[in-house]
Order: structure tokens, then sequence, then C-alpha cells
């Protein structure tokens, strides 16, 4: 086996994948299209280049983002340390200078005698090993050559998603379990609407703000064609039925467009598709709903629960206020809003194990938002995890083993065994992660045992490395 891995793509992903290599002693190759070619959210030079935000998100170890960043720090993180020699003050979050930051990651990389940078683009996936941390916004040949590999119904070129919320937030005592017409095992749980519920929910949604949407939200070779008509949500989604008539595989499409767009084609449209009342009865008391918003389990655990139909492309904070409105979820906690945007990546159920390898041809690794891993440190994270796994595949050894109660591990077991038929990007969150075997009544309390527990498994684990 060629004891060298050729990594594809230099941002937080490619770089802490090439990182974990050099540390083990692998050579790499690692491929970045930049300065000759840039994506068009790209426009500094250097590596891990932020482009949405300069936060890495909070501290905290009470919090997801700060549990995750501990982990990545114990696993010996290049983004985590370039992150703390570049930071600028930000109250409770990790915030840096982005060029600064780019600047110690490019610098780090690029000084490494087992590192070997080629300025070009990556059109094809080589032979041998390879982890492909194309990101987000791939170019067309790289998605060309991942679409050969992977199979075109398995790669996704954008994201809608609808908003999930934490289960122990949800008011159980206005809402119910029940299934359409009592088919299946009462599996939903259901969010009954009176009349004038619903009508200010309606009048709500239809004024809510939209997300401002980006010539990148469209793929690299329609932005001629297609950026007229990114005017608006509505024709966002004409754009989208164009582009699925062409035969590229969407996640956004006519039976899937945003919930505020649904809305605004008139006052009862909602209530003749994911707010159908009919066939749903509260078991209880036999009563009947003007409408009703059901939500669907999103893990085994059933810890978390989606919004069926709820795809939007509304504000985070116009999400948090109109569908707090909904009965049952007025003090519900999101842990991921929903989106509607472009972001390539694969079908990695079908496709990935858990150590972030392909089943079929495990020398290759896919790592970053690829993956479905959604953010900045679950990005860098799991570069870190998939440089780890091909170091010691190379090496003879078995794959590292993540505790399932850490972050990592949670986000890890979340891209490899999540429902295949509506696969969605998550990041991380409490959700995630197995319940403590005793219950903590206060949430903040109850993260911090949380996170405790997962970062002391993860200590252990590491020390085996």
């Amino acid at each position: 086996m060629e004891n060298s891995v050729t990594v594809i793509g230099a941002g937080l992903a490619g770089c802490e994948a090439a990182w974990a290599l050099a540390r083990a002693g692998i050579r790499v190759r690692l491929y970045e299209m930049k300065p000759k070619k840039f994506s068009p959210a790209h426009k500094y030079e250097g590596f891990a280049e932020l482009v949405c935000s300069n936060s890495l998100k909070a501290e905290r170890i009470g919090s997801a983002a700060g549990m995750l960043k501990e982990e990545m720090r114990l696993l010996g993180s290049l983004t985590i340390e370039c992150a703390q020699l570049s930071r600028v003050a930000a109250g409770g979050a990790l915030a840096v200078d982005r060029k600064r930051f780019s600047d110690l990651v490019t610098e780090k990389i690029r000084s490494h005698p087992l590192i070997d940078v080629i300025n070009d683009e990556a059109a094809d996936i080589p032979q041998g090993n390879v982890i492909i941390a194309a990101g987000p916004l791939a170019s067309q040949a790289i998605s060309e050559a991942i679409k050969r590999l992977t199979g075109k119904e398995q790669l996704y070129f954008h994201d809608a998603a609808a908003p999930i919320v934490s289960a122990d937030s949800i008011d159980m005592q206005k809402v119910f379990y029940a299934s359409r017409y009592g088919r299946g095992d009462a599996d939903y749980i259901n969010c009954p609407m009176k009349k004038d519920e619903y009508e200010r929910f309606y009048n709500e949604l239809i004024n809510a703000e939209s997300a401002p949407l980006h010539d990148f939200d469209i793929r690299d070779d329609e932005v001629g064609s297609q950026k007229r008509l990114v005017e608006s949500t509505g024709r966002f989604v004409e754009s989208q039925k164009r582009l699925v008539e062409s035969r590229e595989r969407f996640k956004v499409y006519e039976g899937c467009m945003p919930i505020e767009v649904l809305a605004k084609r008139g006052a009862d449209t909602m209530r003749y598709g994911p707010l159908k009342p009919v066939g749903i009865t509260d078991p209880k008391t036999s009563e009947r709903f003007y409408a009703v918003v059901q939500l669907r389990a999103e893990n085994a655990q059933r810890t978390m629960f989606n919004l069926v139909g709820f795809q939007t492309n509304l504000k985070f904070g116009e999400q948090k206020r109109v569908f707090s409105l909904i009965p049952g979820l007025e003090n519900a906690e999101f842990l991921r809003y929903g989106v509607m945007h472009r972001n390539t990546y694969i079908n990695s159920p079908v496709l990935l194990t858990e150590h972030f390898n392909m089943r079929t041809r495990p020398e290759i690794f896919f790592a970053g938002q690829i993956t479905g891993v959604e953010g900045y440190t679950e990005s860098a994270a799991s570069g870190i995890i998939a440089g780890i796994n091909a170091a010691r595949r190379i090496a003879g050894r078995d794959y590292f083993t993540l505790p399932k109660e850490s972050m990592t591990g949670a986000l890890s077991a979340y891209i490899a065994n999540a429902s295949p038929d509506n696969f969605q990007p998550m990041g991380c969150n409490m959700g995630l992660l197995p319940p403590l075997e005793e219950h903590i009544r206060d949430k903040k309390a109850r993260y911090e045992a949380l996170a405790l527990r997962g970062i002391e498994a993860m200590k252990k684990e590491a020390q085996r490395l």
C-alpha cells in the first residue's frame, strides 16, 4: 500500500487532514486550486479561508461548539491552535482575524516537510489513498468526478432543510402523538392549531424577512443564465426547477419549496399541504383541528424532531420568532434552523462509514461539509478524523474509535447512520448525544454534564493514538 495520501482542497477540513497525516509520518500531496482559480465565494489566496463569519462559535464547555473545540484540541487540531494565535475579542466566542488565521494555517502547512502543496485544480480523483475535502462550493470539474465515483443520485448541489428542535423543549401538554388515519405507531408529534392560531401564524409567516441569496447559491456553470432569477425566493424556486429539468440532482423542487413561498400562494395552501389536518385527531379527546404541524423524529434516540415540510429561506431570527407561534413550540430550542442554499454534499449514510471512508472504496475518504457536517469547526473536526484514520489504515492499524458520548463521535455516527432517504447536513448540537443515565432537569447543568462526560471519554481514547 502506497505510503502517501492525496488531499483535495486546502480548506479547514483539507488542512486538518493533511496536518493529521503529516504528524503521523505520512507524506501528503495537497491540491488547492487557488490562486489559479477561485470559487464564487473565496477571495483570499491563503488556506482555510473563512467566508461567512470570523467566529468559530462559543468556547463555553457546556455548549456543543465549546465541547467540540475541546475535543479537537485533544486531537491536535491545527484550526484551534491557529485560532488561539489569531483571536479577536468576541465575548464568549472564539473569533479570529481572518487574514492572520489563514496566514498562520498556510504557513504551517507549507512549511511542513511532509506536505507538498500543488497549486492546481484537481479535475479528477487519483488512484491510491485520497481524502476529498472539496467543500460546499466544489468546482464543476471535481463535482463531476465525485458524481462518477459515487453515482449522480448520491450527490446533491443544494441544501433545503427544515428546522430541528430539541425534544425536551417541546411543551408536551399542548401536543400529542398520532399518525394520520391511525396508521403506524403514532410516530409523529402533532402541534394542533385552532383557526385564530393558524391565521396569526400565517400572517406572520408571509410577512417574515427572508435571508439574502448570493450568486454562489447557484452552480458555478449556471451563474450567467440563472443569477437574474435569484431576485426573490419564488423565482429562486423556479430556477431550481429548471435545473432539475436539466437532470441535475437537487434537494429543492416543487414538492420541497420554502414554506413561506407555499403560504404566499393563498391562505389555505398550507392546510392542503404540510399542515393538512385531515385524518389527525387527538387520541385523548377525539378533537379535530383547523391545521396541524407535524414533527418527525430526526434520530433513533428521539431527542431531536424536525418540522415536517418546513424547508425555509427565512432569516434565523425570523424562524425563531414565527415558528415559536406554533402551539407547543413557544419555548422550543432550535438545534438547527432551516436553510436553502448552495451546498455540494454526498449522501453519506449510503456511501461512508463513521471513519469517513467509503464503504466500497475504503482507500477513499471524504472530509468537511461535503460529508454533511455543517459549520467551520465541524468541517475541521471531520478532517482530523479522516486524516487520523487514513494514516492508521496505511499503517495497518485499526481505525480510531470515537466515543459515542463525544461530539465528534456523535457527528461521525450521524453522517454514517442517519436516514439515507432524506439526509440533511447537521452541525454540532447536544441533541446528537446519547442522553445521560440520570435526567438533569436544569438545561445548563445537563449540557455541562453531557460535555464533561464526552470530553473525558475523548481524553481516554486520544491517549491511545
